[in-house]
């Protein structure tokens, strides 16, 4: 997995005034949390295109002003302004040498599915999937074979417990071309009172077992 760095500095006040006085500066105020430490620290808002703006995903190098060597670590959680999309505040988990971590890697799909060919739709119902490795060893994407599945087919995630749905392959209702004096398409179910001959196109009245009785006598 691909590595990325973030250059920032120690904050020596973590107060109310002093964060808003950072996200003015278009700096996003930062915690790194584990390996027995609790560091408070801001790094420049542009910093993090590469790390939020984007489907891969990254292990980070923070590169800390005043600290002998990166840490490396990977981003726990962020936190937007709801109006304007600026980055508030970002959390991230240290891990050590040797220590395995859980990361969410975005599905890549190969191929093209049977049912697609024959009209139906690829849809997903999950982009990521939860892979725990060694940093060194996790892949930048799980690549998922799609080429077998026809339409109803599903493919699941085969080590959750809830057995949870990727994708799926669905019909697409055929669309017919409207006569000129109809305004909508009505399928015989939704006609109850009557029946529609398939062959003539006539309409007929249901029958009833005592009609039909009488007309086989």
């Amino acid at each position: 997995m691909k590595s990325i760095t973030i250059k920032g500095s120690k904050r020596e006040s973590v107060g109310k005034k002093s964060t808003k006085a950072l996200r003015n500066a278009e700096m996003v105020p930062c915690v790194v949390y584990g390996g027995g430490r609790n560091l408070h620290f801001s790094a420049e808002e542009i910093s993090f295109d590469k790390l939020v703006y984007t489907p891969d995903v990254h292990t980070v190098k923070l590169d800390l002003k005043g600290q002998d060597e990166p840490i490396d670590a990977i981003l726990q959680d962020i936190q937007f302004h709801p109006v304007t999309d600026n980055i508030l505040h970002a959390d991230f988990y240290e891990y050590t040498k040797g220590q395995e971590i859980s990361m969410e890697i975005p599905i890549h799909a190969e191929g093209v599915p049977e049912g697609v060919k024959n009209g139906g739709i690829l849809r997903f119902n999950l982009r990521r999937v939860e892979v725990r490795g060694m940093p060194s060893k996790l892949p930048d994407y799980v690549e998922v074979d799609v080429s077998e599945l026809t339409i109803g087919d599903n493919l699941y995630v085969i080590q959750h417990d809830d057995d949870e749905i990727i994708c799926q392959v669905t019909a697409m209702r055929d669309l017919e071309a409207l006569e000129p004096d109809e305004e909508e398409e009505v399928d015989a179910d939704d006609v109850p009172a009557s029946e529609v001959d398939a062959e003539r196109g006539e309409e007929t009245e249901p029958t009833t077992d005592e009609e039909d009785k009488k007309d086989s006598e």
